[in-house]
């Protein structure tokens, strides 16, 4: 989707005390590729099956989970002629408001579904048919990004984030890497303000002291992990050390390393060099680390992303193994596979016991794990 990468050559090797990640472009992946394209149907063919007659999955009144899943069957190749892709782009297409936003219309999460539904419009736009629509959602979400048009002050620990949507909706990590993920898709550059204001949000996401993050939250953990929100009190979905800091965990952390590489932040960043550190010393496909299989699946779609937004096909993790990621993450997602196609959360938190939704990100996760695996 975005066209700028990891600036690093033929080898990459971050190396953080003795914490290093590597790539080598000639690395053979052991994972049979053939294997990963069977599931993938699977999973297709589950999620062609199980659409609505209205063109929704799961529910007429979530048009993010719809949005999600119609992004996941076009970044993995299904075509936008494709009947369920068709019926599901056009109930999506009803769901636009004269504020340019793309949501339902009692929604409390009016930002999410219309950044959601925008990456779906991106992905589908091969003619530009939808090019009008994207730039009005692209401004309708600037408009709620927390900023001085918000009457929010640089100083804020708001400033910069996006939330759900709705009056006192406070931001977080997670809707701001959906909004950061919108308006790349719909063409801003890395030096955008409203990218750059985002991007001092995900600073102070993270748990590490420097210029860019000295709230109150900052030094407590500073182990260099990302945590839910800075904001309205701080908060982390994996909670709170005895001294008040807010637990990093993986899923924010990938979250949060994947946005600041797409909004221009370099190897020798101390931010990014931080959360590579927590990444290799943390790294799993096993569970979410810090949530257990909480969010799991949400967790392999950052996961995924962030890894390959890095350009690297291999992490050694601090015991000094090597892991080849797509391999083992599509090892993992196989594993967990129903044998109609779809995956299920049994931990159900997040929605992820919804077989649409888990299935939605285990695709897109799939979708970078076939990225250099061998056909």
């Amino acid at each position: 989707m975005f066209p700028m990468r990891f600036p690093f050559s033929v080898v990459i090797l971050v190396v953080l005390a003795s914490l290093t990640f590597s790539v080598a472009a000639d690395q053979t992946l052991g994972t049979d590729g053939l294997k990963i394209t069977k599931s993938r149907e699977l999973a297709i063919n589950f999620l062609q099956t199980s659409q609505a007659e209205g063109g929704h999955w799961s529910s007429a009144e979530a048009p993010g989970i719809t949005g999600l899943v119609i992004y996941a069957l076009l970044v993995n190749g299904v075509p936008t002629t494709d009947a369920a892709v068709e019926k599901g782009l056009r109930l999506l297409s009803s769901y636009l408001q004269p504020d340019g936003g793309i949501y339902f219309p009692r929604s409390y999460h009016s930002n999410y579904e219309t950044a959601i539904c925008l990456l779906a419009f991106h992905a589908a736009n091969k003619n530009g048919q939808y090019s009008a629509m994207i730039k009005n959602a692209d401004e309708f979400l600037r408009k709620r990004q927390w900023d001085d048009s918000e009457m929010t002050d640089v100083s804020d620990p708001k400033y910069g984030g996006a939330g759900y949507g709705r009056g006192g909706d406070r931001p977080d990590l997670s809707n701001t890497v959906f909004f950061l993920e919108a308006l790349l898709a719909g063409g801003a550059k890395q030096d955008d303000p409203a990218v750059q204001k985002a991007l001092l949000f995900l600073s102070r996401c993270q748990n590490l002291e420097t210029e860019h993050n000295t709230t109150v939250h900052a030094s407590k953990v500073n182990d260099g992990g990302f945590f839910y929100t800075p904001a309205a009190g701080g908060n982390s979905q994996a909670g709170n050390t005895p001294n008040g800091g807010l637990r990093s965990y993986g899923s924010m952390t990938y979250a949060g390393l994947k946005s600041m590489i797409h909004a221009g932040l370099t190897a020798d960043d101390p931010r990014v060099m931080a959360a590579v550190g927590w990444i290799t010393q943390f790294y799993s496909v096993r569970e979410n680390p810090g949530l257990d299989q909480q969010g799991l699946y949400y967790y392999y779609q950052m996961f995924a992303k962030a890894l390959s937004a890095m350009g690297t096909d291999v992490v050694i993790d601090a015991s000094g193994k090597s892991h080849n990621w797509r391999s083992e993450l599509a090892e993992q997602l196989m594993s967990r596979q129903q044998e109609n196609g779809a995956w299920v959360n049994k931990t159900d938190r997040w929605y992820e016991g919804n077989p649409d939704l888990a299935t939605a990100y285990a695709l897109i996760a799939l979708h970078y794990c076939s990225e250099k695996l061998p056909n």
